[in-house]
C-alpha cells in the first residue's frame, strides 16, 4: 500500500518539473524526480487536484505534531496534577515547555533543511519525537515530564518548519496562500479531534496512555515520510549550514520590516489562541464545572470555527487582497476579545463567553494563512530559515502566555480572555505599523 502511495506521489512531483533550464542542465540524470525537484516556486500550481491533496495530507500530518501534542492531553491536566502531586502552574509549564521548544527547535531544523534537503532533518526529528513521547509516558515526576516535553517539541519542530518550507518550494503568491489554507484544514482537524480523543482515552487509560498514542502516531508518520515524501529541494539549491551564515540570514530576515511585522502578527495571533488552549481546561472544568468529555466537545467547537474560516479564506483569496483579508480577521478577533472580557467580568456565563471566544479562534483561520504567505513571499531562496524564524517567534510569544495565566490567577475567566484580547490587539498593531501593503497584482 505504501509502495503504491510512494509511486503515486513521486509521479505527481515528476509532472511538476519544468523543461530543462540552462542553469540546471549540468544536473546528473541519475537524480530522479522521486527525490528531488527543480527549485521552482510555481511547480505546485501544476500539480493535479489529487496531487495537491496528497501533499496537503502528508504535510498536514507533519504539522499536526504540534496540535496533537498540545491538545490531546488537555482533558488530563487536572488529573495529571493530582497524579504527580504538582501545582496547576507547574502542569501548565508542560505546555509552555512544549511550545517554547517547538519554536526554538525550528531555529535548528530550518537551516539544516536548507543545507541537507527537507527529508533527512525530517526523519531525524520524527525519530526524536517518538523517543521523547515514550519518555513522557514513563515520567516519574513533573520535572522529568517538563524536560521530556521540551525534547518532544524539538522533534516536532522539524515537521512544522519543513512542511512550511516545502510549501514555499512548490508555491508562490495566491497559490501559496490557498495551499496554506488547505494545510490548515488538515491540521485544523487535529484540535477538533485531539481533545475529544484524549477525553475518550481517559475512560480506558491515564494521561500516560495518551503519550503512548502520540508515540504511535509518530511511528506512522515516520514510515510515511521515509517511504512516500519526495525531496523538494535539489542539491544545487541548498545553502551551507555554517553558524555565521545562518546568523546573517536570520539577521537579514529580522531587518526586513514586512517579514518581522507579519511574523509578529502570526505570533501574537497564535498567542491569543494558545492562551485559550493553555487555560481553558482549568477554567471550563474547575470554574464552570464541565467534565473531561464535555470539555473536549466544547473545545472542539472552537476548532471547528478555525477550520471553517480557513476554507472561507481560501475562497476569498484572489477576490480580495491578502492584506484586506488579514486586516478583517484581526479586527474581528480584537472586537471579539473585548466582548469576551466584558462577558467574563460581568458574569454572563458560557452562553455569551463561548461565542466570543469562538470568534477569536475563527479569526486566526483568516489571519494565519495570509500572514504566513506574506511573510514567506519575498524569501524563496531561504525558505527553511524564514519558516524557522516564523516558528520561533510564533511559539516563543505563545509560550509566554501560559505562565501569565498563572501569574494573574485562575479564580475566574477574566485573566484568560483579557490576555486573549490583548494579544490580538498587539497582532493588529503589528500589522498596521509594520506590514507594508503590496500592489494588488503581487498579492
Amino acid at each position: 500500500m505504501l509502495g503504491k502511495f510512494r509511486e503515486w506521489t513521486s509521479h505527481s512531483v515528476t509532472r511538476t518539473r519544468l523543461a530543462p533550464l540552462s542553469h540546471l542542465e549540468h544536473r546528473e540524470e541519475s537524480v530522479t524526480a522521486a527525490t528531488t525537484v527543480a527549485p521552482d516556486a510555481d511547480a505546485g500550481a501544476r500539480l493535479s487536484r489529487s496531487g495537491r491533496l496528497r501533499f496537503a495530507l502528508i504535510l498536514g500530518g507533519l504539522t499536526a505534531f504540534g496540535p496533537l501534542s498540545i491538545d490531546m492531553y488537555l482533558p488530563a491536566l487536572p488529573s495529571m496534577a493530582d497524579d504527580l502531586s504538582a501545582a496547576n502552574s507547574l502542569v501548565q509549564l508542560t505546555l509552555a515547555a512544549f511550545v517554547t521548544g517547538l519554536g526554538a527547535g525550528q531555529l535548528v531544523a530550518g537551516p539544516l533543511s536548507d543545507a541537507f534537503g527537507r527529508r533527512t532533518p525530517l526523519i531525524v526529528g520524527i525519530a526524536l519525537y517518538i523517543a521523547a513521547s515514550v519518555l513522557c509516558a514513563f515520567s516519574p515526576s513533573i520535572e522529568v515530564l517538563i524536560g521530556a516535553r521540551m525534547l518532544q517539541a524539538f522533534g516536532a519542530a522539524a515537521g512544522a518548519v519543513i512542511a512550511r518550507a516545502t510549501v514555499r518550494d512548490l508555491f508562490s503568491g495566491i497559490a501559496m496562500s490557498r495551499f496554506f489554507s488547505a494545510l490548515m484544514l488538515v491540521t485544523g482537524v487535529a484540535p477538533i479531534l485531539a481533545p475529544i480523543l484524549g477525553g475518550q482515552l481517559l475512560t480506558v487509560t491515564s494521561w500516560r496512555g495518551i503519550f503512548s498514542v502520540l508515540a504511535a502516531f509518530g511511528g506512522v508518520l515516520l514510515l510515511v515520510a521515509a517511504l512516500a515524501l519526495p525531496e523538494t529541494l535539489p542539491p544545487e539549491s541548498r545553502r551551507p549550514a555554517r553558524i555565521g551564515g545562518v546568523l546573517r540570514t536570520y539577521l537579514s530576515l529580522l531587518r526586513h520590516r514586512a517579514f518581522l511585522g507579519a511574523a509578529l502578527t502570526i505570533g501574537f495571533g497564535f498567542a491569543g489562541m494558545f492562551t485559550y488552549i493553555s487555560a481553558s481546561s482549568f477554567v471550563l472544568q474547575d470554574i464552570y464545572g464541565l467534565g473531561p468529555q464535555a470539555y473536549s466537545f466544547v473545545f472542539g467547537g472552537g476548532a471547528i470555527g478555525l477550520v471553517t474560516m480557513t476554507q472561507v479564506n481560501a475562497r476569498l483569496v484572489g477576490r480580495f487582497s491578502q492584506q484586506s483579508l488579514l486586516r478583517t480577521g484581526l479586527l474581528a478577533g480584537t472586537a471579539a476579545g473585548v466582548v469576551a472580557v466584558v462577558a467574563a467580568a460581568s458574569g454572563f456565563g458560557l452562553p455569551v463567553l463561548l461565542p466570543a471566544v469562538y470568534v477569536i479562534m475563527a479569526a486566526n483561520g483568516m489571519v494565519m494563512p495570509n500572514a504566513m504567505a506574506l511573510a514567506m513571499a519575498d524569501h524563496p531562496d531561504k525558505a527553511g530559515s524564514a519558516s524557522a524564524l516564523l516558528g520561533v517567534l510564533q511559539f516563543l510569544v505563545a509560550g509566554a502566555s501560559s505562565p501569565l495565566i498563572g501569574l494573574f490567577g485562575e479564580s475566574s475567566a477574566v485573566p484568560m480572555v483579557t490576555l486573549m484580547a490583548t494579544f490580538f490587539a498587539l497582532a493588529l498593531t503589528s500589522f498596521l505599523t509594520m506590514v507594508r501593503p503590496r500592489p494588488a497584482h503581487s498579492a
